[in-house]
């Protein structure tokens, strides 16, 4: 099999391209400061539409939403095992650039532990977080900006069954 180097150099390109864009949108711009987690209740987490080879339940606890002034909407994933334990950590999803940040973990005495240097990583990466691109797709974003700048907007739009799940 022959490969064309000039197909293959303009795809990498394109890639880059792509991907600089994406970051250089605002070059100014700053993350605003994660707020400690609210509260949050497993019970009432509405349901993602998870790949098939996801067992736990995974949800995002709709009182625990924000988008905030800096474009990006914070929320608490609540993740339920079969067993009933329950594991859940406080994240934003900045989807103008298609990325995702993890601020703290629930600990299983009841407190947050807050992640040293978050770091955004993208949606899409080579190591994806299936529960955030499942709710960037189906509620957080709208193309690259959050749903209508709207915590209603985005649980009406997580409560609607024509949203567009994950497939894998």
């Amino acid at each position: 099999m022959r490969v064309n180097r000039w197909a293959v150099a303009t795809c990498m390109l394109l890639s880059w391209s792509a991907f600089a864009q994406l970051k250089d949108i605002d070059p100014d711009w700053k993350d605003g400061e994660a707020v400690v987690p609210p509260a949050f209740h497993a019970d009432r987490a509405i349901a993602l539409d998870m790949p098939r080879h996801v067992t736990l339940r995974i949800g995002v606890d709709p009182q625990s939403l924000r988008v905030t002034q800096d474009g990006v909407v914070r929320y608490v994933v609540v993740a339920t095992s079969p067993g009933g334990s329950v594991n859940a950590s406080y994240e934003g999803i900045r989807c103008v650039t298609g990325e995702v940040k993890v601020y703290a973990r629930y600990s299983s005495d009841g407190s947050w532990r807050p992640v040293t240097n978050p770091d955004w990583k993208p949606l899409n990466g080579n190591q994806p977080s299936l529960h955030a691109l499942a709710f960037a797709r189906q509620g957080a974003c709208e193309g690259r900006a959050a749903t209508a700048g709207s915590v209603a907007n985005i649980v009406s739009k997580l409560k609607s069954p024509s949203r567009d799940p994950v497939r894998h």
